[in-house]
């Protein structure tokens, strides 16, 4: 499921309510590829399963009906709903098929390895699926850094070499690794900017007395309840059939 595609978009003020509180300022993430690749997913089974209910004789349409109804929730689940959702006292993890939330003083570390995890004081590890790795966008931003670092020891190859500065010496600024002002920007995927990110929030928040708490797990059954009754239903039409 992690592909190269599939990259966290950065944080932004999370909406779609206007209650007070911890909500208001979260930062939310999210895989924008991996939303765009849902609605396309999504768009691809409604077509073929309206046109198999419109067109379609006999149990065609009731097998289309069943198949839209055991497909569209997992779809949903894998693609549209994963997000990460940081505020100031807690960490909230929206998964496929259950939403955690693990206050900053319970978390016990972040790690970024070949998928993004959190780990709570108790040792538990909760995938954060709206972080995938992209192991190519790491070897390119590996490869931006190799070139920028490069260029910045040619820069001082040849400021050493008796050009003094003033007197015609090169100057080699604001290279491919460098932000403004001539100052070294680390290079890094998408990901792990993200997963940095959190690891500094939770690094000033995890002692803070609004930061402590249980940790909770709620299972998404208005995904489970829909998916299971759709593949039960297509198995029976399957069977009869």
């Amino acid at each position: 499921m992690n592909t190269p595609a599939q990259q966290p978009s950065g944080p932004e003020p999370e909406g779609g309510h206007e209650s007070e509180g911890p909500e208001v300022k979260d930062r939310v993430y999210r895989s924008t590829s991996g939303i765009a690749g849902g609605v396309l997913l999504l768009a691809i089974v409604g077509w073929l399963c309206v046109d198999a209910v419109a067109t379609g004789e006999g149990r065609a349409p009731w097998l289309a009906l069943a198949t839209l109804l055991a497909i569209v929730p997992p779809v949903v689940a894998y693609t549209l709903l994963p997000a990460v959702y940081a505020g100031d006292d807690r960490l909230r993890v929206r998964n496929p098929f259950r939403t955690i939330v693990l206050p900053w003083g319970r978390v016990a570390t972040l790690r970024a390895g070949y998928t993004n995890e959190v780990v709570s004081d108790a040792g538990t590890k909760y995938q954060l699926w709206a972080l995938p790795v992209s192991l190519r966008a790491r070897k390119r931003a590996a490869r931006r850094k190799m070139r920028a670092t490069g260029e910045r020891a040619q820069g001082v190859d040849v400021r050493t070499a008796g050009q003094a500065p003033g007197a015609g010496g090169v100057s080699r600024r604001g290279g491919a690794g460098s932000a403004p002002g001539g100052t070294e920007a680390p290079e890094r995927a998408p990901s792990d900017r993200a997963m940095d990110e959190l690891r500094e929030l939770h690094e000033n928040r995890q002692t803070a007395e609004s930061a402590q708490g249980e940790v909770s797990v709620r299972w998404s059954y208005e995904i489970l309840a829909p998916t299971l009754a759709g593949v039960i239903l297509l198995t029976v039409l399957l069977a009869v059939t």
